[in-house]
C-alpha cells in the first residue's frame, strides 16, 4: 500500500512563493516518477510539473520560470517551488506518485491541497 502526504498549501497574495512537499510511503516497489496536477473550479486537472527518476523534468508552459520540482531520492519527496504566483495559479494540487511494478506502471494520488492566490 502506498501512502502519499501532501503539505504546504494555503493562501499566498499574487507574486508570492509556496513549496508544496509530497512524501511517499513504498514499500515494495521502487518510484519511476512523481510530479503535481492541479485542477481549478469549473476546470479538468491539469499537469504543472512532473520529474523522473533519472532527474529529467517536465513542466506546463504556464508555469516555466515560475514553478521547480525537485525530488529526494532518499526521502521519496517531491516538492514544487512556486514563485511569482498568479491568481491563475488558484487550484486544488494533487501530487502523483508512478511506480514500477510487475504489471506495468502503477500510479497513486494524494489527497490534494488548496492553493489560493489572492489580494
Amino acid at each position: 500500500q502506498v501512502q502519499l502526504v501532501e503539505s504546504g498549501g494555503g493562501l499566498m497574495q499574487p507574486g508570492g512563493s509556496l513549496t508544496l512537499s509530497c512524501a511517499a510511503s513504498v514499500t515494495i516497489f521502487s518510484i519511476i516518477d512523481m510530479g503535481w496536477y492541479r485542477q481549478a473550479p469549473g476546470k479538468q486537472r491539469e499537469v504543472v510539473a512532473g520529474i523522473h527518476s533519472s532527474g529529467r523534468t517536465v513542466s506546463a508552459e504556464s508555469v516555466k520560470g515560475r514553478f521547480t520540482i525537485s525530488r529526494d531520492n532518499a526521502k521519496n519527496t517531491v516538492y514544487l517551488q512556486m514563485n511569482n504566483l498568479k491568481p491563475e495559479d488558484t487550484a486544488v494540487y494533487y501530487c502523483n506518485v508512478g511506480l514500477g511494478t510487475m504489471a506495468g506502471r502503477q500510479e497513486y494520488w494524494g489527497q490534494g491541497t488548496q492553493v489560493t492566490v489572492s489580494s
